[in-house]
């Protein structure tokens, strides 16, 4: 199967129409500026605000019939105050000048009676991502101009095609098209300010293949911060479609060890956990199975983990991080080695160590191995697994960061002699995150970017796999 390619009203000064927004830039700066001078009056020792709105319209249509349509228009402004070590915060959707002196008024009430907290702060000022350090150039931010017809006729579109593929397309859970976008503008007292507008738009679909208890059911989806950047309505449904036609007659197979290959989509949930392990937040509660791990080894040799915030159009991609700290390109792992941890400025302090720019979360990362071939296509993956499973759907969140214990129900393919044999279903498959991690033996070069993370197809060289 190949993939296809891929509320206070503003007055008229205050819009910016151009972009779909009720509230301009200068108008949210204008909020936070006020925000921030009430917390000063108030007594703050150090404040920061943030001022934000979203917009979009999602729509769903299911058996060529228009199902759902929802407009969304959000706005908020959030305050934290500090009243030396003590924190508070509080947020309000109302943007009038009592309700932004209320919400302050809230926050520094709270900073005043909570308890002491020897690490929270706003971050170092040495830190912070100064104007001219902050990027322009990332192309973030393209609106989409559609309506509630237009979406619905790609999404019918979408369905049709998938339905159309095959008579064994018997059903359909649906298909979406789902447009956003926001902007935002942040500032506090340790001198950052900054802010920028983003969108993210998707096309998916959810084909049902069969009848009676042999009905399989499978999906595809597009998503862009550019929707002339979207697969074709028709690629993607046709795709859905070749999934779950490709899962008819699963059976079930008995408990054995052996070689897994996961899809690269689901190979990008394994990068993720790793990233989880890595992060502050488990660091200094102590829950992660990857701890005092700067430095040491834990994947295989061949493989690096870059993370870049500057890709363009990236869906990772950021000037600053969520406190306003720069950000930069580093290398996460190299060699196995892990390099870097996910950190923002309170996690690194409680470890005693500096931000990294992942208050927010990690930014786009891209995972490869120096053994990867261009031409190690999922067929030559496949060729490389052998005999074994190969793993397109994982069911459940079972990943205990604690331990590392990984069990996970799935369903997929077996795959004998290097080509797949037959659809299975009903599965587990189970192990510990630490051996996975250093058992990956090979990492596709058919890449693919899901969400913030780009991998490819990932082959771990021995996994317990539960059936009948």
């Amino acid at each position: 199967m190949k993939k296809p390619n891929t509320t206070k009203t503003a007055t008229p000064a205050q819009r910016d129409p151009d972009r779909g927004f009720s509230y301009s830039r200068s108008f949210f700066e204008g909020l936070v500026d006020s925000a921030l001078a009430h917390a000063k009056k108030l007594g703050a020792s150090d404040a920061g605000a943030e001022a934000s709105e979203g917009c979009g319209l999602s729509v769903s249509v299911r058996k060529g019939e228009l199902e759902n349509v929802e407009r969304n228009r959000d706005k908020s402004l959030v305050v934290t105050v500090y009243s030396g070590q003590r924190r508070g915060n509080a947020s309000t959707s109302d943007f009038s000048h009592v309700a932004i002196e209320q919400t302050v008024q809230a926050a520094y009430d709270i900073a005043r009676f909570t308890a002491e907290d020897p690490f929270a702060a706003l971050p170092d000022v040495q830190d912070i991502a100064q104007p001219s350090e902050q990027r322009t150039d990332l192309d973030l931010f393209f609106p989409w101009v559609i309506n509630s017809e237009q979406a619905a006729a790609i999404a019918m579109a979408c369905e049709a095609a998938a339905v159309q593929t095959d008579k064994r397309i018997t059903n359909s859970e649906g298909a979406a098209v789902s447009a956003q976008q926001s902007h935002f503008f942040s500032a506090h007292t340790h001198g950052f300010r900054g802010g920028y507008a983003s969108s993210r738009h998707s096309l998916s679909v959810s084909p049902i293949a069969g009848k009676g208890s042999g009905m399989q059911r499978d999906a595809w989806y597009s998503s862009q911060r550019n929707a002339d950047e979207l697969a074709s309505p028709e690629a993607v449904g046709r795709y859905a479609a070749a999934r779950a036609l490709s899962r008819l007659n699963s059976r079930k197979i008995a408990t054995t060890e052996c070689p897994v290959l996961f899809e690269s989509p689901l190979a990008a949930g394994l990068l993720g956990s790793f990233v989880q392990a890595i992060s502050g937040g488990s660091l200094y509660r102590k829950s992660s199975f990857l701890l005092d791990s700067l430095g040491q080894q834990v994947l295989a040799k061949h493989i690096d983990i870059l993370e870049d915030p500057f890709v363009k159009r990236g869906k990772g991609s950021s000037p600053f991080d969520d406190e306003g700290v720069r950000v930069k390109a580093r290398q996460v792992v190299q060699a196995g080695r892990v390099q870097g941890y996910f950190l923002g400025s309170y996690s690194a302090r409680k470890l005693g160590m500096k931000t990294t720019g992942n208050a927010g979360g990690s930014h786009n990362l891209i995972l490869t191995s120096r053994l990867t071939r261009p031409g190690d296509d999922l067929n030559a993956m496949l060729e490389k697994l052998g005999t074994g499973l190969f793993v397109t759907e994982l069911m459940g969140s079972g990943v205990n960061y604690v331990t590392g214990d990984y069990s996970r129900g799935a369903s997929g393919f077996w795959v004998e002699k290097g080509r797949i044999a037959y659809p299975v279903h009903e599965i587990t498959i189970a192990g510990n995150m630490r051996d996975m991690l250093k058992g990956i033996t090979a990492v596709g070069a058919d890449t693919y970017n899901y969400g913030a993370k780009t991998i490819g197809s990932v082959l771990v060289d021995r996994m317990k796999v539960a059936g009948s």
